[in-house]
């Protein structure tokens, strides 16, 4: 297709002209290809190539090369300080664990290297002397917004069964449609999950929760059972219905419409993913027929943990998800200034704008109208208590245990009751935050002791 043109980046053009210079082939392909012509700008410039991973050293001498995969055919030139893979053409052996070939055969023919990819729409090769090669239609799945697998979908996620993950991201990232055969192998080969590591899975789920639409990714996760394998703690709000007034959606549905309504932040999304999990384990009728979920937010934070550490995310995710998870109905009609503080000590200073996201986007996943007034009051009086730099917790007293122990006070139990103590009158009453003030109210306390 020489009609077709791309803008090549000029390091990846002085690899490609110098591998035909040499008497090579040479092309920039797959995800490059892709977003080039989708007008987005690529990531990374990958090439493929037939000349072996030995010869492509020894072309590029004068630059740092990297065998990044010697024995699939991978090496990694280092340009202005920029990363280049360039791959050997190859066909892959037999598939070990739904996961990766156990050994690959170098070919002289493009065709056969592409015909091992995972889409059409990534199967596609360019160069500015012949123009875009597109041997299995990806041009046109491209035009057409479909996700589509490359020759038989059954083989390509028995070859790698993380690529049923990447159909959905990519359908999530793109905002396209996947075909039906391939979406039908999905559910067919859900299972095949199970071969698959945590961080893998985690990396993948991650980038559909941080797309431009992640409802659209938690149907599609849904619907082709892969959902059960990857947060099978989510199943049981699958048309779970409220009967609750103030819902017109199941849970389900409620939780794509706060994701909907957050931004791609990963812990906000997380967190919204996750935030009503325990609704149906803490459902209850009224004498009225009305639906109560008391406490589930407790739940909710117990089961979001189960998830976080199974999928093996860091401690600091973890932890804030959590905090988020388990504080989302954490607003009140009438909270004193001291009520603020210990909310802004329990969710964190950095964390509670994100709280005050996550629990917009929880009344915007209710039945209309929504009333935010009460949630935007406490977000007022964070906003004032942050600015005057208020004491918020114990090591914001002005105050040491060396002071205390200055004027008598022995280190026990009973001085770190004091201390709690001072803290609390400070929290009240932040004028108090002095060091003689201090002293004299610790004196007090340690006389009536």
């Amino acid at each position: 297709m020489g009609d077709v043109m791309i803008e090549i980046d000029n390091s990846a053009n002085l690899i490609l002209n110098k591998l035909q210079s040499n008497g090579y082939e040479a092309y920039v392909v797959g995800g490059c290809v892709r977003d080039s012509l989708l007008k987005k700008i690529p990531m990374d410039w990958d090439m493929c190539t037939n000349a072996d991973p030995l010869e492509v050293i020894e072309l590029f001498n004068e630059y740092k090369v990297i065998p990044t995969g010697l024995k699939h055919g991978t090496v990694s030139i280092i340009i202005d300080s920029k990363s280049y893979e360039v791959t050997t053409y190859r066909i892959d052996g037999d598939y070990l664990n739904n996961r990766k070939p156990d050994q690959v055969f170098f070919t002289n023919s493009l065709r056969e290297d592409l015909s091992r990819r995972d889409f059409t729409i990534n199967s596609l090769a360019y160069n500015s002397h012949e123009g875009l090669i597109d041997f299995f239609n990806g041009y046109k799945d491209l035009s057409e917004k479909v996700i589509k697998a490359v020759g038989d979908a059954d083989r390509r996620y028995q070859e790698d069964a993380l690529r049923m993950l990447r159909a959905i991201r990519f359908a999530c990232q793109l905002n396209f449609s996947i075909e039906d055969l391939t979406l039908k192998a999905i559910k067919k080969n859900a299972n095949l999950l199970n071969n698959i590591s945590q961080e893998r899975i985690r990396d993948e789920f991650c980038k559909i929760l941080i797309s431009d639409y992640p409802s659209k990714g938690l149907k599609l996760l849904a619907d082709s059972k892969l959902l059960e394998f990857i947060a099978p703690e989510l199943i049981p709000s699958l048309d779970f219905m409220q009967h609750n007034p103030h819902h017109d959606k199941d849970v389900f549905n409620h939780t794509l419409a706060v994701l909907e309504n957050t931004p791609n932040k990963l812990v906000i999304r997380l967190a919204a993913l996750l935030h009503d999990i325990g609704k149906p384990h803490t459902f209850s009728l009224d004498k009225n027929k009305i639906g109560h979920f008391y406490g589930h937010q407790h739940e909710s934070e117990k089961l979001a943990k189960n998830f976080l550490n199974r999928l093996k995310f860091d401690n600091k995710t973890i932890n804030t998800v959590s905090i988020l998870v388990k504080e989302h109905m954490s607003w009140f009609d009438k909270i004193s200034d001291k009520g603020i503080k210990r909310l802004i000590t329990r969710v964190g200073v950095d964390n509670i704008n994100d709280l005050f996201t996550l629990q917009i986007a929880d009344v915007k996943g209710t039945k209309p109208p929504y009333d935010f007034s009460k949630i935007l009051q406490v977000k007022e009086r964070v906003h004032k208590i942050l600015t005057k730099k208020e004491p918020l917790t114990i090591k914001d007293l002005n105050i040491t245990g060396n002071d205390l122990k200055q004027i008598g006070i022995k280190p026990s139990k009973e001085m770190g009751q004091i201390i709690e103590n001072l803290f609390q009158r400070v929290l009240e009453e932040p004028k108090l935050n002095y060091k003689d003030k201090l002293l004299e109210l610790a004196n007090n306390m340690n006389k009536t002791n």
